[in-house]
């Protein structure tokens, strides 16, 4: 069966939620230490981690959860046309032309230049093309790989494909199939033996989610979208060597020093609670689109669910349940031994590009005239088993 379309796995003009995996092409190392070169490419975690929070501070994209892996990294992302609909034409101007300035010349300054920003809005038809893009997570994904990619090649002294190709995409249709995507991709450290326990799986959501709690704080790394005025930027033009607007550039690309944010605050909030609070919930604070949370649970229940499946894989029988977790698994009306089963098995059972619960992935097929979506009837078997 062929990969269907990205347009039937989300749509940038509909809230939608989509997991991303962007994987290294045959050898290459991502982070972490290379076996074969002996080269160790740790470092690289953080300046990934710093680059999904510039993004997040600029498209209108709520990240839901993150892992970041030898060789490949996960991101679910939460499309919000809603929350780029109440920016004004300059903002979302100033936003894409921050990370996209379009003109040699302009790239060198580091900023927008009012005259481009301008240039912008008085094209209807440009700046209602940048309000989609800015919701659609094939140019979030673009705008992490290539510099990530370009980085890469400039360490390892080569030229070539760093990536195995565009980043695979998997719809996520319902909040059963939403919360085990998020605990497959906290766990992954802990799969791929980098980690015994959430705590410990640093450059993942659940570690950033934990330290929060803590009061743990980092520097932030939101874009400073600083617009320079017309006749400043022709001042740097003219009185500017070639040398300093390089250095100019690469001053403005670092991340904005002197300001300090909770682990988490860059991260969409875990708790879905909308009580008192409809709309779109656009955020504030700079470093994020919205307020708006993804799961109907606390995250301290999250948790609590998370280091029960990291201690428990599946096994013939029912698991030990902890008092903390079973009314969680009650609630969501899956049997301990199902749940198991679909997080540590998520790649057998989500092998497609539709996760959810059966009947959700059969109404995304029917919606796109097709019979059935990979992986649907494993999902059926499980679930019918447990029952």
């Amino acid at each position: 069966m062929p990969r269907p379309l990205r347009a039937e796995l989300f749509d940038p003009n509909e809230v939608g939620i989509v997991h991303c995996i962007q994987r290294c092409v045959r050898r290459a190392f991502l982070a972490g230490e290379d076996p074969v070169s002996g080269k160790n490419y740790e470092f690289r975690r953080e300046w990934i981690r710093a680059r999904l929070e510039c993004l997040a501070s600029v498209f209108g994209l709520d990240v839901l959860t993150y892992a970041i892996l030898s060789n490949h990294m996960h991101v679910i992302l939460r499309t919000r046309p809603d929350v780029v609909a109440q920016w004004s034409d300059e903002e979302v101007a100033r936003r894409w032309l921050s990370l996209f300035p379009g003109q040699r010349i302009d790239e060198f300054l580091g900023q927008p230049t009012q005259n481009s920003i301008d240039a912008m809005v008085n094209d209807r038809g440009k700046i209602a093309e940048i309000r989609l893009r800015l919701s659609n997570p094939s140019w979030f994904m673009r705008a992490l790989a290539e510099p990530i990619a370009r980085l890469a090649n400039q360490q390892d002294e080569c030229t070539g494909r760093f990536w195995e190709g565009r980043f695979k995409a998997q719809a996520i249709r319902d909040e059963a199939g939403l919360l085990a995507c998020s605990m497959y991709v906290d766990l992954n450290p802990i799969r791929a033996a980098m980690a015994q326990t959430p705590e410990e799986s640093v450059h993942t959501s659940a570690y950033d989610r934990i330290g929060a709690m803590e009061g743990k704080k980092v520097e932030s790394a939101a874009a400073d979208t600083v617009v320079i005025p017309t006749e400043e930027a022709g001042r740097i033009r003219r009185t500017s060597t070639p040398d300093q607007l390089r250095e100019r550039r690469a001053k403005a690309r670092q991340p904005r020093r002197g300001r300090s944010i909770l682990k988490d605050a860059w991260l969409a909030p875990l708790t879905l609670d909308e009580r008192g609070k409809p709309g779109p919930m656009v955020s504030d604070t700079k470093v994020r689109a919205s307020d708006k949370g993804f799961l109907s649970m606390s995250l301290a229940d999250y948790l609590s669910l998370l280091k029960w499946t990291a201690k428990n894989k599946p096994s013939v029988g029912k698991p030990p349940m902890t008092p903390e977790v079973e009314p969680i698994l009650k609630r969501l009306g899956i049997d301990g031994s199902v749940w198991l089963d679909l997080v540590w098995k998520f790649k057998k059972y989500y092998q497609g590009s539709v996760a959810g619960m059966p009947d959700s992935m059969a109404a995304h097929a029917a919606a796109h005239q097709h019979r059935w979506r990979r992986g649907q009837r494993a999902v059926r078997r499980v679930f019918a088993a447990a029952g």
